[in-house]
This record gives structure tokens, sequence and C-alpha cells, in this order.
């Protein structure tokens, strides 16, 4: 990533496609798993957070289309990660670590990534106990 990101493999912005990242995240096939938890009512609601402020999206372009994204939503000094999705390699990642690194520059203090995996371990995510997480939530929300 380090070497994608060093020659800006991709256009990364905040907020830019919204509703094309989230309807997106809904219909992107996924190994494993039928269908998608994003159902109208879900992406309604995330779009009305959206206009409210309080849900985000991040985009990586290549050659002015899509290549990937993700969004979620950002209550005081933590980021709730939802869904993400690549039509190119790598594209979510960089929507990833590029968020990241802004979110950081905001005086994020913890994303929230929902389901644990190796990859994102090997960005500095671990596994916290649920304790922890409640108090997190008081601490930076």
């Amino acid at each position: 990533m380090k070497t994608l990101l060093k020659r800006k493999a991709f256009s990364f912005t905040i907020n830019k496609s919204f509703p094309e990242v989230i309807r997106n995240c809904k219909s992107v096939r996924r190994d494993g798993q039928a269908g998608t938890w994003i159902t109208e009512e879900m992406q309604n609601a995330y779009t009305e957070l959206h206009k409210q402020g309080y849900a985000f999206s991040a985009e990586a372009w290549n050659d002015g289309e899509l290549a990937g994204g993700l969004y979620g939503i950002k209550l005081g000094k933590m980021f709730f990660g939802e869904s993400m999705f690549s039509h190119q390699s790598n594209a979510s990642k960089y929507a990833f670590v590029s968020m990241v690194e802004q979110l950081k520059s905001e005086g994020v203090a913890l994303i929230d990534c929902q389901v644990y995996t190796a990859h994102l371990e090997s960005f500095g995510a671990r596994m916290i106990p649920r304790k922890d997480f409640l108090e997190y939530i008081q601490k930076y929300t």
C-alpha cells in the first residue's frame, strides 16, 4: 500500500459521491455471502445521516471512475466503519488508508472496523473486549 499511496495510484475524495458508494457497497458480490444487510431502508437511513453530517464516504477514483470506497458514521472522536467495496484491486484499501490518515488529522481516536480480519490487523487493528469498547464509546462520543 505504501507504494500505491506514494505514487498516488488513485485519486482520493471524501463525500464526493456518498449515494454511489453506498449503492456499490449494497450491490457488490462478496465471497461466502448471499445478499447484503444494506436494505433499501438502511440505504435511506444512512443517506439521511449523511445529509445531517454523521455519515461519511471515502472514495478512490481511477481515470474519473469510482474504483472503490467505504462509508461509515463519525461520532465525536470515533469512526464506525460500515461497509466497503472495490471494483479494482486495492482501491478500497487505498480509500481506507487515506481515510484513516484524514481521521487521524481530525483527532479521531478509535475506528471501529466491526469485523476483525488478519488484513485489518496488518494495518494496526486489534480486537478489544466489549467492556473496553463501551468505555471508549463513553469517552470519545
